[in-house]
């Protein structure tokens, strides 16, 4: 009986042990795993805290649309016909200016007057020498009129000459009526006139100057007011210019649009600077379209289609231009693209984009194909 009870609490003993030594491996378990839970949730954390996290970029959706193709040409605002107006007749001082600059005169107007004087005088000295001269052929033809009535009262010799008196004083006459008419067109340039309608450009004339024919210019004359745009164009860009074409042309510093019209296309290049000229016609409707000012024309010769993005979002390489698209996985794609044309406010993409792309505004060369980004905005 003795030996039977030792034996079970042996047994017993055994099955405490072994007891007390599971439930120490499973606490020992339970402990292990959140330690290395612990663990594991803290390195992933600092895994975390030493990545960056993905870039944030602006993207815009442009729509594809037709485009005007335009030539760029930059040039001097001139008349179009200048007429430079100066004393045609003898030198003599100026007495008098009616005109000046920037006003609208007609065909014939008086411009200015010049010392009248002396013209004067020699109309009044002709009219006299032809008074005369007439005097003298009405008593020449008195004489050779009796000649021819009464032959037989007068020789041979004496008829012979009383017509050759007649004669003489009918050519002296002639010559008066020439003298006459000298006199009176040198009278007739005192007055300095306009050639044609149009409006004054310049006065260099001023009272009291002496005007000397062929030497000095008094007044430049606009022929019917035509102002024209005299521009350089590019070599490459000659050919797509035409007579008729519609031209929006800028002046320095004035803020209006004005418009003109191609009359005139060049056939010669410059060999030094491979330009062409071009001149555009206007209207000197306005005070500011002052021969000599600079502007600049912009000549529509077509359209094309294409999509408009801003030089911030094209970049260029050794394989040529491209952009950064965000594709549906929020990843960067990268697109080639050809650009067809500069424009002031933006590149236009001729083939590459349909115009529903998530294009990048502003690309760079941080950003890479294949990173994920976040789109901070998207505009059109």
């Amino acid at each position: 009986m003795l030996r039977d009870r030792l034996a079970n609490l042996a047994a017993r003993a055994r099955r405490t042990r072994v007891s007390v030594a599971i439930l120490t491996f499973a606490i020992l378990a339970v402990v292990g795993g959140a330690w290395v839970h612990q663990h594991r949730a803290r390195a992933r954390a600092a895994e975390d805290a030493h990545q960056s996290p993905p870039p944030r970029v602006t993207v815009l959706v442009p729509a594809r649309r037709e485009f005007a193709v335009t030539v760029s040409i930059t040039g001097l605002i001139s008349a179009r016909h200048d007429l430079p107006i100066g004393n045609e007749g003898d030198a003599a001082r100026i007495t008098q200016i009616l005109v000046d600059a920037g006003q609208s005169v007609h065909a014939g107007q008086v411009l200015a007057r010049l010392d009248a004087g002396i013209a004067t005088s020699q109309v009044d000295s002709a009219l006299a020498a032809r008074a005369e001269a007439r005097a003298a052929e009405a008593l020449a033809r008195v004489e050779w009129r009796r000649v021819r009535q009464g032959p037989d009262l007068f020789s041979k010799e004496d008829a012979e000459q009383r017509r050759a008196t007649a004669l003489s004083a009918a050519a002296k006459v002639q010559a008066a009526e020439a003298s006459l008419a000298d006199a009176r067109s040198r009278l007739a340039h005192t007055a300095i006139r306009a050639p044609a309608a149009g409006v004054i450009l310049t006065r260099s004339a001023e009272i009291g100057q002496i005007a000397v024919p062929g030497q000095t210019v008094l007044f430049h004359l606009a022929q019917d007011g035509r102002i024209e745009l005299r521009g350089q164009v590019a070599e490459v860009d000659l050919p797509r210019l035409a007579v008729g074409q519609s031209a929006t042309i800028h002046l320095e510093g004035v803020g209006r649009v004005y418009h003109g019209t191609v009359w005139q296309v060049g056939s010669v290049i410059d060999p030094r600077t491979r330009e062409g000229t071009v001149r555009i016609a206007m209207r000197a409707d306005d005070p500011d379209l002052r021969p000599g000012a600079f502007a600049s024309a912009q000549v529509r010769v077509g359209a094309t289609p294409g999509v408009l993005l801003p030089q911030t979002a094209v970049l260029s390489d050794e394989a040529g231009h491209y952009v950064l698209i965000v594709d549906r996985q929020d990843r960067v794609e990268r697109r080639p693209v050809r650009v067809s044309d500069a424009r002031s406010d933006g590149l236009v993409i001729g083939s590459g984009l349909t115009g529903a792309e998530r294009v990048v505004a502003v690309a760079g060369p941080f950003l890479q194909a294949g990173e994920r980004v976040v789109v901070a905005r998207a505009t059109s």
